[in-house]
Parts: structure tokens; C-alpha cells; sequence
């Protein structure tokens, strides 16, 4: 546990270089945009207010099952599925993380879920790349500049992941920067979709998948020793292979190959995946050495920001700039765009940003 750290205001926090790898646009809308496509398209919401709407959110997905927090995407992606819809919340999106201190975010979604209402999947994916270019030069010239990567989501329980890798491959050069596999994770074992995985490796494309969350050290092994992942979402399960500080097999595996976990405190919180922030198992292993990051995982569905996450770890787990600095590093180091950029991130941004701060 790190020691006890003297207090960091919110607007310190705001302030800082952030960087983000795991976080789902389906599960990031703002409440007034869900009302409003929503009432465009003619899909019924549990309430039309979007205060209510945010809190009906947050309510629903603490129920520690994720299959029940997934459930709350249905009214997400019902106004995820026409042009408007994508480029309205693909802009959003990136307007909301230049307003929370984020220079660098990866955002990820599962284009084979948006298009009941007839748009193809390059049409889904073009038109999301369209959106969050609007919200990147947006940004840019309000002085708060952040670049975002998209990953593609294939869905563990369907079977177009080799098609949704076939994408990524296509789009490598129009913003995609990797692939993900998501969805419910318990019965769904990502070496089913191990001809997506080839792909990519044969491409040369990086992946991440959803593992260590709902089930346990075998979806880890699989994730990385079998499909060959180069990162691992959320992942809060490898401590099952840590026994008072020793570290087995795998966990080393984990740490000494640099490994970034894509850890997201709030969203693990609201899983069952972890009991609480003070005792989420990031700051065990930020402390042994781990490749930890950072996340919100999803904004609207968790009701959090990268700087309440932040905040959370500095008020109840006591971290410091320092750590947060480290983590932001960390992530920056794992994500998957070219070294020089990543650098530049760090070298230009993310230190004089933290060194202003300390």
C-alpha cells in the first residue's frame, strides 16, 4: 500500500496529462445525447430525464454481475445505429476526454453492434473515424489537443471476430490502431477465436482481450500463452497467483514481460471483481513492479471520469502525483501506436505536465 498522501484537489487532477486504453464508447454517451437520439429514433428509455437517466445507469450496473452490467448497453447502442448517431457521440467522446485532461486515449467498440439500422461495417467504422477526427480538431483548437486510437471489438459469444480483425487490418492506416475481444467472458473462452488472433499476429496488428475479470487465472494464461495478447483487459484476477508478495509462474510472466493490465477500479467495483477502491488489487501491483494503467472502462455506465478514478486512489488508497505519473507512463508505453509518437507523449506532455503539478 502506498503511504498516505497529502491531498490533491480536483482541479490539480483535471489538470494532469492523462492517458486512456481501455475505454468503450458504447459505454461512454452523455445522458442528454441518450435522450435525444433516443427520442430521434423512437427507443424507449427507462426515464427521459438525463439526470435520472445518468442515475439509473450507475444504479443498474452496481449490481456485481457483469452480465447484468453488459445488459445496461441495450439502450447505448439503440441510438448507436444511424450516421447521425455515430458521428454525434464519436465527437462527443473525444470533446468529453479533452474536458477531463486526457492527451492520449484508445477507444474501443464492436462495430458488428451497430448495424441494425443498415449501415455496413465499413460504413460504422468510417463513420466513427469521421466523428472523432470533428472531435480531435474541435480540441485541438480549443488548446486542449488529444489524439485517440480506435481498437475493433469482435464479441466473444458471436462468431464474426475473423471478419472484425479483417477490419482492423483494413483500417490499420485510417485510425484503428488494434482489436480487442469483449463481452461476457464466463463460457466464452477467447481461443475460440483464434483465427482472429492469427490474422492480426500475420498482419502484424496488437490486441488486447478482456481476461482476469470475471473468470480466473486459466482466461489470463489463454489470453496471452495461447492467443498471443500484448496487453490484458482489466486482469484483476493474476493476484490469484500471488501469495503473500511471491510471485507464480504467470504473475511473473505478467511483470518481467511488461505486460500492461488495463485496470478500470469503479468498473470492478460495480462487476464484483474487486470489493473496494482502497483494496482494488492496482495499487498491490503498481507496487510489485506491474505494468498497471489506469482506466474508466465505461464513463456513462460507471458515472466516472479519469480524473474521478484519480481521485479515488488518491483519497482512498493513498497514491500520489508520483503514482499517477507512473501510470500514465505506463500506458503511454503500452499503447499501440508507434514508439516515436508514444514518446513524444511522454517527453512533451505527460512529464512537464506531472512536473508542473509536483
Amino acid at each position: 500500500m502506498t503511504a498516505s498522501a497529502p491531498h490533491i484537489d480536483t482541479d490539480t487532477l483535471r489538470r494532469l496529462p492523462k492517458a486512456v486504453l481501455h475505454d468503450h464508447l458504447d459505454g461512454g454517451l452523455r445522458p442528454t445525447t441518450v435522450v435525444e437520439l433516443a427520442d430521434a429514433v423512437g427507443h424507449t428509455l427507462p426515464t427521459t430525464d438525463p439526470d435520472e437517466l445518468a442515475a439509473w445507469y450507475y444504479e443498474a450496473a452496481n449490481s456485481g454481475d457483469l452480465v447484468r452490467y453488459i445488459a445496461t448497453f441495450e439502450h447505448t447502442l439503440a441510438v448507436m445505429q444511424t450516421r447521425h448517431g455515430l458521428l454525434r457521440t464519436a465527437e462527443e467522446y473525444v470533446l468529453d476526454l479533452a474536458a477531463d485532461g486526457v492527451v492520449y486515449g484508445e477507444v474501443r467498440y464492436a462495430p458488428e453492434l451497430m448495424v441494425n439500422g443498415g449501415l455496413t461495417l465499413n460504413e460504422v467504422v468510417e463513420t466513427v473515424q469521421e466523428g472523432l477526427a470533428v472531435g480531435m480538431a474541435k480540441a485541438a483548437a480549443a488548446g486542449t489537443p488529444v489524439r485517440v486510437g480506435t481498437l475493433l471489438c469482435g464479441m466473444r459469444m458471436f462468431d464474426r471476430s475473423r471478419e472484425i480483425a479483417g477490419l482492423a487490418v483494413a483500417y490499420r492506416d485510417a485510425g484503428v490502431v488494434g482489436f480487442d475481444i469483449a463481452g461476457a467472458e464466463d463460457g466464452f473462452p477467447p481461443a475460440d477465436h483464434l483465427a482472429a488472433f492469427e490474422h492480426l499476429r500475420n498482419e502484424s496488428v496488437p490486441f488486447t482481450i478482456h481476461a482476469g475479470e470475471a473468470h480466473g487465472l486459466p482466461s489470463i494464461h489463454q489470453a496471452l500463452q495461447v492467443c498471443g495478447a500484448r496487453r490484458i483487459g482489466h486482469g484483476v484476477r493474476i493476484t490469484d497467483d500471488i501469495v503473500d508478495g511471491k510471485l507464480g509462474r504467470l504473475a511473473g510472466w505478467v511483470r518481467d514481460r511488461r505486460i500492461a493490465l488495463e485496470m478500470c477500479p469503479t468498473s470492478n467495483l460495480q462487476t464484483g471483481a474487486a470489493t473496494s477502491i482502497a483494496e482494488h488489487p492496482i495499487t498491490a501491483l503498481k507496487d510489485l513492479g506491474f505494468r498497471v494503467t489506469l482506466n474508466t472502462d465505461n464513463r456513462l455506465v460507471s458515472g466516472t471520469t479519469m480524473t474521478r478514478e484519480m481521485s479515488l486512489l488518491v483519497e482512498q488508497a493513498g497514491w500520489t502525483v508520483e503514482d499517477l505519473r507512473t501510470v500514465t507512463v505506463n500506458a503511454l508505453k503500452s499503447a499501440f501506436i508507434p514508439f516515436d509518437e508514444r514518446a513524444a507523449l511522454i517527453r512533451d506532455v505527460v512529464l512537464p505536465g506531472y512536473e508542473a503539478a509536483l
